[in-house]
C-alpha cells in the first residue's frame, strides 16, 4: 500500500497532467504566484532553466497576451502555442544570453524566475554548493536586466551557504520571503525565495 508521501506526489503529478502542464513543478509556481502576487498582466518574464516549459505555461497565463515570457535553457524546449512566449537556448553563465534576452524584451524585464538545478550527485553538500552557484548567477543576471522595483523567484537547496546567499538577496531586493510550496516533496530540502523591489540596476 503506498504511503502518504507517495500518494501526495502522485496527486500533484496527476493534477499537473490534468491541467495540461508539462511538469508537476508548474503547480509550485502557480501556488507561489497566487500567494505572493508575483505576476501582473503585461509583465515581461524571464524563466531560467525553463525546460520542459511548465513554468512558461503558468507565467503566460498570468501575464496574458499583452506580456512576454522568455524561457532560457541549455536543452531544447518544445515551443508553446503562443506568439508571446520566446525560447532561448543558452547558458546563464554566457554573457551573450543577456543580450538575447534584452533584445527580445526590448529593455529591462519585470520578473525573473529561476528553477535552475545542477545534475544531482546524491552528495548533499556538493549539490547544495553547485545549486547556490547557479542561483548566484541568476541573482547577478537579475541585477543586470530587471527593472528597478522588479521581482524574482529563486529555488534554493538548504545548506551551509544558504544564510550567506539570503543576505546577498536581501541587499538587492527590498523584500525577500521564504516559502516551500505544498507540491514540493516532503523530503526535499528545496525552498523558494520570493524577492520584491529590486533596489537598483547595477553591474552585479
Amino acid at each position: 500500500m503506498p504511503d502518504k508521501k507517495q500518494v501526495l506526489s502522485d496527486f500533484y503529478y496527476r493534477e499537473a497532467k490534468k491541467r495540461g502542464y508539462r511538469s508537476r513543478s508548474a503547480l509550485k509556481l502557480l501556488e507561489l504566484a497566487r500567494r505572493f502576487h508575483i505576476f501582473r498582466e503585461g509583465d515581461c518574464v524571464v524563466d531560467l532553466g525553463a525546460a520542459p516549459g511548465g513554468w512558461l505555461q503558468v507565467a503566460r497565463d498570468f501575464v496574458g497576451p499583452a506580456g512576454k515570457v522568455i524561457g532560457v535553457d541549455l536543452s531544447g524546449i518544445e515551443p508553446l502555442p503562443f506568439d508571446n512566449v520566446y525560447l532561448v537556448k543558452g547558458d546563464v553563465f554566457d554573457p551573450s544570453v543577456d543580450m538575447k534576452i534584452m533584445e527580445i524584451a526590448g529593455g529591462p524585464v519585470d520578473v525573473i524566475l529561476s528553477d535552475l538545478a545542477p545534475k544531482f550527485s546524491g552528495i548533499h553538500d556538493l549539490d547544495h554548493a553547485r545549486q547556490i552557484e547557479l542561483a548566484r548567477s541568476a541573482l547577478k543576471l537579475a541585477g543586470r536586466i530587471i527593472r528597478p522595483g522588479g521581482r524574482m523567484v529563486l529555488k534554493l537547496i538548504m545548506g551551509s551557504e544558504f544564510d550567506k546567499f539570503l543576505r546577498e538577496a536581501r541587499r538587492m531586493f527590498q523584500s525577500v520571503r521564504l516559502y516551500k510550496p505544498k507540491a514540493s516533496r516532503e523530503r526535499s530540502s528545496e525552498i523558494y525565495l520570493i524577492c520584491n523591489g529590486l533596489r537598483c540596476l547595477s553591474n552585479q
